[in-house]
């Protein structure tokens, strides 16, 4: 049984465990082929909220268009929030955009190497700023995401609490997660610290016979399931309006107003205000998770004369799109989905998107 105070550890003993299998085990990602800052910075900013699998090939995708700080910072953010387009949480997308214009006007397009120093860019918070620096630039700081929060509470025996005794809590991980960073290699730790939570130290089924520090762990066998986070479901509508003009499809699609929280500026499918879609109207439907909700989506085929009807406050920010140049719009996921089961959208992400942007 590992020692209940995490000080009486061999901290030197778990590190070199640690480090010894994230050699033998670590994926191959394409962000782990060099120490990139700036592929680095995307990939994290990609990775939250998004599988490594999805990101794996958006990853490749956007470095493809944007190779650098300063073409990133060049590209309009319509540009940008299309290639994003897919991967939600679009926030992400313009404050990594923000940033880059940041670093190109200010900082003649060199990241800053500094955990202090990152964190002064927009959409960059401690533990984003201590990835890079650690990975890239071999700062002894430590990251603790999800993967890694969950590891140290299993290692130390630390039960999850609520209000003040979250924040206690929060200190002490983050605590134990400086003293036991790799001075000498601080960016393979912190990775396979990360590592070690997505592939063994799983929120429900965390497999303790071949994790390499389990001796060290305090409530090894013992772990208590990760709360499944509870669903909303919601029934909504939208309508596929889809004209033909000079032997060109289009389809009519509806921009979200800059002033809303969720998706500002996005393109979307009209809404209609009535979820109930009479049979011989349905063209399909779909289920589409965001966050905590799931949406039970019904599509309504919408006919060229009865596109008059949709008008209403929105009416002034729709307009009519060909198929061949939707991939160049920064698309809501919903959007997404609907347009390629329709087969009006081709190649929703990888090297043709790319192209069409190009």
């Amino acid at each position: 049984m590992a020692p209940s105070n995490p000080r009486d550890w061999n901290a030197p003993a778990l590190r070199a465990r640690l480090l010894k299998w994230y050699e033998a085990n670590q994926r191959e990602l394409p962000w782990r082929q060099n120490k990139d800052p700036y592929s680095i910075w995307v990939s994290e900013i990609m990775l939250q909220q998004t599988r490594v699998a999805v990101v794996i090939d958006r990853h490749r995708v956007f470095l493809e268009r944007f190779p650098t700080v300063d073409a990133l910072a060049c590209a309009a953010e319509e540009d940008v929030l299309a290639l994003w387009s897919g991967l939600g949480y679009y926030r992400r997308a313009r404050m990594l955009h923000q940033a880059a214009i940041y670093v190109a006007e200010n900082l003649n397009g060199r990241m800053p190497t500094t955990s202090a120093e990152l964190r002064k860019l927009p959409g960059i918070g401690a533990y984003t700023a201590a990835a890079i620096a650690s990975i890239a630039h071999d700062e002894r700081v430590a990251v603790v995401d999800g993967n890694v929060e969950r590891v140290l509470c299993r290692l130390a025996g630390w039960e999850a609490s609520s209000g003040s005794g979250a924040t206690a809590l929060r200190k002490k991980i983050d605590g134990l997660a400086s003293e036991l960073v790799d001075p000498r290699r601080p960016g393979d730790f912190n990775q396979g610290m990360m590592e070690l939570g997505a592939t063994v130290c799983l929120p429900r089924n965390p497999q303790c016979l071949v994790c390499p520090i389990a001796e060290h762990c305090v409530t090894r066998g013992e772990h208590k399931a990760a709360p499944r986070a509870r669903m909303v479901s919601r029934e909504i509508a939208h309508a596929l309006c889809v004209q033909t003009r000079r032997g060109e499809r289009e389809v009519l699609l509806e921009q979200r107003p800059a002033s809303v929280t969720v998706m500002p500026g996005m393109w979307e499918l009209p809404a209609l205000g009535n979820a109930d879609v009479p049979e011989e109207h349905l063209r399909m439907a779909v289920r589409h998770a965001i966050m905590q909700v799931n949406y039970f989506v019904r599509i309504r085929d919408v006919n060229e004369d009865e596109v008059t009807e949709l008008a209403g406050p929105a009416a002034g920010k729709r307009r009519w799109v060909r198929a061949d140049e939707l991939a160049g719009l920064p698309l809501t996921g919903l959007a997404r989905k609907v347009l390629t089961r329709a087969h009006l959208l081709v190649a929703a992400s990888g090297s043709k998107a790319a192209a069409m942007l190009l």
